[in-house]
């Protein structure tokens, strides 16, 4: 069963608007960033043809999410992206890290200039226009504009702390909320390009297809060349690979 809408309209109903869904890719690998992304859908019935085959990201090819993350930017109210970088990730803990990347993903939250944002401005901490998801509407938001959402849906056992309104944490929320399954289907392409783009500055290590996790080409590549400015170093088999544990 495909994920749908029932937690945000549930939220609707109790007067809730602009419900975000979050979520992150990149706990497990080795190596290059966390990545969350935060995913505002217009207050829809149904999900619209071009959005129904939103699924938990990994039920589908790396094909399927990249077209869809191409439908999901496009037809969103609004997104943002926010990570961790490997630095951070060890100075951190990965859990901590993953949190502060979902609550820059939530602060990133720009609108997309479609119809249906529905909430009045009020002011942004950095100056730039802002809309609050909890009060009355309004017939559009400009493209770019800040977004504070009403609510916000987390993927997982935790909420981020510091975010901007309520929230709540949904387990296995990428399977049961559309907006969550967005958010992760956009936070997995994001990382994915990233993790191409490093595989091109560090050959041989295959992340542009291992995406940085453990495989054993990635592990015999760690023993072969080393390891990298891009590696987590509190992570197990690097760790031992520099005598840290």
């Amino acid at each position: 069963m495909r994920p749908g809408l029932d937690l945000e309209q549930e939220l609707q109903a109790t007067g809730f608007t602009l419900i975000c869904g979050v979520d992150e890719a990149g706990r497990g690998p080795l190596c290059g960033p966390v990545v969350a992304a935060a995913v505002i859908l217009p207050p829809f019935r149904a999900l619209p043809p071009s959005l129904v085959h939103i699924d938990d990201s990994k039920r589908l090819t790396a094909a399927q999410r990249d077209i869809l993350a191409v439908t999901i930017r496009a037809e969103a109210l609004a997104f943002g992206i926010g990570l961790c970088e490997a630095v951070e990730i060890d100075r951190l803990n990965i859990l901590r890290a993953s949190l502060l990347a979902m609550n820059r993903a939530v602060a990133a939250l720009r609108a997309t200039g479609v119809q249906g944002a529905t909430n009045p401005p009020q002011t942004a901490p950095d100056a730039m226009p802002a809309f609050d998801g909890g009060n009355a509407s309004v017939p559009h938001v400009e493209p770019e504009a800040r977004i504070v959402p009403g609510f916000v849906l987390v993927d997982g056992r935790d909420v981020p702390p510091g975010l901007p309104c309520p929230a709540r944490a949904v387990i296995k929320g990428d399977q049961l909320s559309a907006s969550i399954a967005a958010a992760a289907i956009l936070a997995k392409t994001h990382r994915d390009g990233i993790m191409a783009e490093l595989a091109r500055r560090h050959p041989g290590y295959g992340w542009e297809h291992n995406a940085g996790y453990p495989t054993q080409e990635h592990l015999a590549a760690l023993e072969r060349l080393g390891v990298t400015p891009e590696h987590r170093r509190n992570y197990g088999p690097v760790a031992r690979l520099l005598g840290l544990c």
